[in-house]
């Protein structure tokens, strides 16, 4: 694989830097204080006019057809910024992705401009439920058919963005009699509609700014044309579409992980003890070779994923090995960082422990560590059986 950068690719990364560096890093204090709504809201409207919430639409529908390593190496310097903008991003994107894939022209005509647009803040899944988290076959939303139209009953938990999202892509069971996983059917829900109310917020551990929340469905009414892709055949999407935001959260973890690993690095050459920097100290030189070592092996991960998506290879496999080494190298990272700040990492006035936090949930969200261990493992062994 040719690793490096097309001129293309070079410009996004570049604008998503500045982007980063001037807007969201000086505001990331305000949002993890749970402020700064209007902040968060105006940043997402900015990014969308430089065409970070389509970056692999297809310019016919309002996107920048940039493509999945763009959209990777976009979501890493976004992630050095504002952990809680990058997954709004992250997440709004899939959720374009999943319509350009399984929609119909009415549907992407209709929806796909105003997600890149920014018509819609952002886009949002309504997977998870209280008893469906990594095992979503056994949701009990239900939808039941009364005439054309379809009714939309449950609680889906934990849905990103969903205070501000435009748009719901929602998974319930359509037939109950189906074997788990196969009566299943996606829909294309508007906030708008008078049957879906937005839940409590969760009080987080990181990633503050963006808001989690459950979201009510309550006889919900939406026509058949608001079925995504066919009827009862809605869990294959949901386990297709997992796969790509994996790729989307190693990379905004990925910029996490840099950016604590780069201020402490600082930090090493200009805090003195024993009358000399910290950066002399052998043990200190280690842990930080360890630590770049690790988060360029991340890096060659997720690009190898996204480069197999945009080829339009399998890359399910690879999607699972890069998020689950890179959550878990990034989280790593945090710590080591904090480590070398001693006291003044675990305090406040430095970013260190926001960081830590915000890079705890990657390891989690979009399937856990575990997960995608037992993904892999049964993509290698479908190889020999």
């Amino acid at each position: 694989m040719y690793l490096e950068l097309t001129e293309e690719q070079q410009f996004i990364q570049q604008t998503a830097a500045r982007f980063a560096a001037d807007e969201l890093l000086p505001v990331s204090e305000i949002l993890d204080r749970g402020e700064g709504r209007d902040l968060l809201l105006t940043n997402l409207q900015k990014l969308a006019n430089l065409g970070f919430m389509g970056l692999n639409i297809d310019s016919d529908y309002g996107g920048t057809e940039a493509g999945s390593v763009a959209f990777s190496v976009a979501l890493t310097e976004l992630g050095r910024g504002c952990a809680s903008t990058a997954v709004t991003v992250s997440v709004t994107n899939m959720v374009a992705e999943v319509i350009q894939a399984c929609g119909t022209e009415q549907q992407k005509q209709h929806y796909l401009p105003k997600l890149c647009s920014g018509e819609y803040p952002a886009g949002a899944f309504c997977l998870t439920e209280s008893g469906a988290g990594s095992d979503p076959a056994g949701m009990k939303c239900r939808a039941t058919k009364e005439g054309n139209d379809w009714l939309l009953n449950g609680t889906k938990l934990y849905i990103t963005s969903a205070e501000f999202a435009g748009l719901f892509v929602v998974w319930a069971v359509t037939d109950p009699q189906a074997k788990k996983g196969k009566g299943i059917t996606c829909f294309l829900v508007e906030a708008s509609n008078p049957g879906v109310v937005i839940g409590k917020t969760e009080q987080k551990m990181g990633q503050k700014g963006s808001s989690t929340n459950e979201v009510i469905f309550t006889d919900c009414r939406v026509s058949a044309e608001a079925i995504l892709g066919q009827e009862n055949q809605g869990f294959k999407i949901a386990v297709g579409e997992l796969a790509g935001g994996r790729i989307g959260v190693g990379s905004f973890a990925l910029g996490i992980g840099l950016a604590a690993m780069d201020y402490a690095r600082r930090y090493l050459t200009e805090r003195q003890q024993f009358g000399q920097p910290l950066s002399n100290f052998q043990g200190l030189q280690w842990q930080l070779a360890d630590a770049y070592t690790n988060l360029e092996a991340a890096r060659l991960l997720l690009m190898q994923a996204a480069s197999r998506k945009e080829r339009g290879l399998s890359f399910a496999k690879e999607a699972s090995m890069a998020k689950v080494f890179t959550s878990e190298k990034v989280n790593a990272a945090c710590y080591t960082a904090l480590q070398m700040l001693g006291g003044n990492g675990y305090s406040a006035e430095y970013p260190l422990e926001r960081w830590s936090r915000d890079a705890r949930i990657t390891s989690i969200y979009e399937g856990t560590s575990e997960i995608q261990r037992i993904i892999i493992a049964r993509e290698l062994l479908s190889e020999i059986i």
